[in-house]
């Protein structure tokens, strides 16, 4: 198995450790989560052991524990990327500001 394989299975394993904590929290068995998600049993049971879910089923599961806010960090950033804002820098402090000239004296 390569370095990447062991990283992921651990990432999925962590995602799953979590999902079965949420649902313990919330005072739910896996056939109570799963009717409520509209899933097989079996399907909870592979998500929480970090094997090969997927994506359908762990959104409709974290909203079914009320728990969507763990993707947060996946939504797309709002307002303009760091590049854009480094180009507008650049291109404030290459215009010079321009002073009003002063109104003719009669």
């Amino acid at each position: 198995m390569n370095e990447k394989s062991v990283i992921d299975g651990e990432i999925e394993e962590r995602i799953g450790a979590a999902i079965r904590q949420w649902r313990i929290d919330a005072g739910l068995s896996q056939d109570e989560l799963a009717e409520r998600a509209s899933l097989s049993r079996s399907a909870i049971q592979g998500l929480e052991a970090g094997r090969g879910s997927r994506l359908a089923t762990l959104i409709r599961v974290l909203r079914c524990l009320e728990r969507a806010d763990a993707l947060d960090a996946l939504r797309p950033r709002t307002g303009p990327s760091p590049l854009e804002r480094l180009a507008a820098e650049r291109r404030a402090a290459r215009t010079p500001s321009r002073v009003p000239r002063a109104g003719r004296m009669g």
